[in-house]
């Protein structure tokens, strides 16, 4: 059974930092990306970070570009999330997710992870 731990949200000022982490187990077969996804109140589930976890490339959401880094430990099975210069609009919940489906080279969009974690609310706001 698939499991995620996520961790290290909570409530930060405007320009602050947070990093989120995750850790996943109970695949019972290859995960290709991992990644993490938010959703806001009223708004579409919309890709924050993706990472590959073949060969560790990154891919970002244009909206976080610049601020957001992803990284994951050697075993491949803990995603991390630094976040920093967060603004208001970066309040969501925000969900670990992972693909156990080679698309290849694609776009990080929320469709691509077929699992997800149950989510870790991030608040910003002075």
């Amino acid at each position: 059974q698939l499991h995620f731990v996520e961790s290290g949200g909570g409530l930060v000022q405007p320009g602050g930092s947070l990093k989120l982490s995750c850790t996943s187990s109970g695949f019972t077969s290859d995960v290709y990306d991992m990644g993490w996804i938010r959703q806001a109140p009223g708004k579409e589930r919309e890709a924050v970070a993706c990472i590959r976890n073949n060969n560790g490339r990154a891919k970002y959401g244009h909206l976080v570009r610049g601020r957001f880094s992803i990284s994951r430990d050697s075993d491949k099975k803990t995603v991390t999330l630094q976040m920093n210069d967060l603004k208001p609009e970066d309040t969501a919940i925000y969900y670990c997710a992972a693909n156990e489906i080679d698309f290849g080279n694609v776009p990080c969009e929320a469709h691509i992870f077929g699992s997800w974690g149950t989510g870790i609310q991030v608040t910003v706001s002075s």
